[in-house]
């Protein structure tokens, strides 16, 4: 039996050869799994001087650590045509345990999106435990899939004021409201003006797709926001990116309101299906979504 080299640590900037290798390695996988090996937020750190990689002959695997710190998540990917001779197990205990360091000591996060027997089958061979799941939900929307249920219109509300994103000025009340709406959330709490920026310049961003609430009589004092995004390279897929409330402000309706303006902007930009990302256990997220006529479509797992 061939042995299986150890796998290497690399911080900051991958080199131009090792990111093509992972740009063509996360290619194969796509096609054979037909699910994204990375999210979009380790997908940002490939280019981030500040990451931390690990990297097989066959495989590679991201960590990331919280902008607020605390415990690290990997991210991890084998070449469909080199699974099964226990290179994933070893590329994925090595980027755990560099993780831990990485994390202060916390127990890293695995994520395995898809919920694909290999990933749960790896994870139950180095003891690890399903502690949190990612709900992918989708929904066709009119006219993009003409056959889909029409959208619920916006209803009309005079207690306050939706407008697109103006630029940096926003930016302060962004994140005030996203950090109290999800200050119990590992990956979107925490975030700073490094976390904005990324986003803002990203190929994706739409200063049109990103929808601010205001109370009509304190014009500056940001409710709720929704990002909306066009996912995929043809243009068909919208997805309801970030929805937040300020926890101030619940019971106002604002998280389907915003839903709602944002699924009517992404039917405008002519998609036919809208995702959206939603935890396992957020019942009254759920109940919102289902209502609007989502339906579950894929599952992301985290082991611990």
């Amino acid at each position: 039996m061939t042995e299986i080299a150890s796998p290497r640590i690399h911080r900051g900037a991958l080199s131009a050869a090792d990111r093509t290798a992972v740009d063509q390695l996360l290619q194969r996988a796509a096609a054979h799994d037909e699910v994204a090996a990375l999210s979009e937020q380790f997908r940002l750190a490939l280019d981030s001087d500040d990451a931390l990689h690990v990297l097989s002959a066959h495989g590679y695997a991201g960590i990331v650590v919280p902008p607020a710190g605390g415990a690290s998540a990997v991210e991890a990917v084998v070449d469909p045509d080199f699974r099964g001779n226990g290179e994933g197990a070893l590329l994925v205990a090595a980027a755990l345990g560099e993780a831990r360091h990485a994390g202060g000591g916390a127990a890293p996060a695995l994520w395995a999106h898809g919920d694909l027997p290999a990933a749960a089958g790896l994870a139950r061979n180095l003891g690890l435990e399903r502690v949190r799941e990612l709900l992918q939900l989708r929904r066709a929307v009119p006219p993009g899939d003409p056959a889909a249920v029409p959208l619920p219109p916006v209803p009309e509300r005079t207690d306050l004021t939706v407008r697109t994103y103006a630029g940096p000025a926003d930016d302060a009340e962004l994140l005030r409201v996203n950090n109290a709406a999800f200050s119990w959330h590992p990956e979107q709490g925490g975030w700073g003006q490094q976390q904005i920026d990324d986003r803002t310049s990203a190929d994706w961003f739409d200063p049109a797709g990103l929808f601010l609430a205001f109370d009509a009589d304190h014009p500056d004092r940001l409710l709720g926001f929704h990002w909306t995004k066009i996912a995929g390279a043809g243009g068909d897929l919208g997805e309801v990116y970030v929805v937040g409330v300020d926890p101030d402000q619940q019971g106002r309706g604002l998280g389907s309101l915003l839903t709602l303006v944002g699924l009517h902007h992404l039917a405008g930009r002519g998609v036919a299906e809208v995702e959206l990302y939603v935890e396992g256990d957020n019942v009254a997220a759920l109940t919102t979504y289902r209502r609007l006529g989502f339906r579950s479509y894929a599952i992301d797992v985290a082991y611990r």
